[in-house]
Parts: structure tokens; sequence; C-alpha cells
């Protein structure tokens, strides 16, 4: 399993400084961490929202696997809106834990995107027919479309 150690000097604040460890984390909890912050229609297994911040946070808190003896880092600090995480140092910890776990950043920005394509090639597998579940949804949308040109 790989790991990578930093040492936070009190740029961020005397709080957050010292030493923090990351690891890799399993396939599974990556998965489980997108699957519970992910909302899928019933009817199509598309998705209808994906909350990215908190899927980042679990996955940062997962891979953090040593901090400073008081804890500066919690789910609800790296969560909170208000006085939460600066977000230089919540973007250096997503960064590490995004190259831990062999996320790109493109895979981070188009997280939701992927869970949707997986979820598509679920359901095609279970229908029997990846056209049937890509057609509807492609013409479904040119249908939108068109009234919608036609209308302005």
């Amino acid at each position: 399993m790989r790991t990578e150690t930093i040492e936070i000097d009190e740029r961020f604040g005397k709080e957050y400084a010292g030493r923090y460890v990351f690891g890799e984390i399993s396939w599974a909890k990556r998965s489980r961490t997108i699957q519970k912050h992910t909302k899928y229609s019933q009817m199509t297994g598309q998705v209808q929202s994906s909350d990215y911040v908190a899927i980042q946070a679990e996955t940062i808190m997962a891979s953090l696997k040593e901090q400073p003896e008081h804890k500066p880092i919690t789910l609800e600090k790296l969560l909170a809106e208000e006085n939460g995480v600066p977000i230089a140092l919540g973007e250096l910890f997503s960064k590490i834990a995004n190259k831990l776990n062999g996320l790109t950043v493109e895979e981070a920005r188009f997280l939701s995107d992927k869970s949707e394509e997986a979820s598509r090639i679920q359901q095609s597998q279970s229908t029997g027919s990846a056209k049937s579940s890509d057609g509807p949804s492609q013409n479904y949308e040119s249908n939108q479309q068109k009234p919608s040109n036609t209308s302005l």
C-alpha cells in the first residue's frame, strides 16, 4: 500500500501545523463512498446528482492515516462552509488523496460522469443491449432541444 507523508508548517495556521500521513484506500472503499453520495434514477439507473464535496472529503478522511495529536482534520471540518479547512490546505489534501488512490484531476472533475457511465453499462448488461439504453436518451435530448430552438 502506497503512502505519502507531509509536514505542514504554520502557513495555514498553528492548529494545522504538523505531520500528516496519507495512505491508499481500497477500491471497495472508494466505490462505496461514491455510491453513498450519488443518487441514481430508479427507472434509468442514470446519475441524478452527486455530492462531489462529500465524496472528496470522505476520500481524504479515509486516506488520512495519521495527523497531529490534537486531530485538526475531521470530516465535519472538511465539509464546513463556515470555519472549515483553508482552501489551499483542502486542495493539497485532495491532490494527495487523489494521487494515492489513482484518481486523476480529470477523473475527479468528471466523477459523476464516470458513475453515470458505469450505471449505464450495468443497466445495458441487464437489458442486453447498449444501443437501446443510449438511443432513447439521445433522442429525448434532441426532441427537447428542437421545440426550444423553434420557440426562439
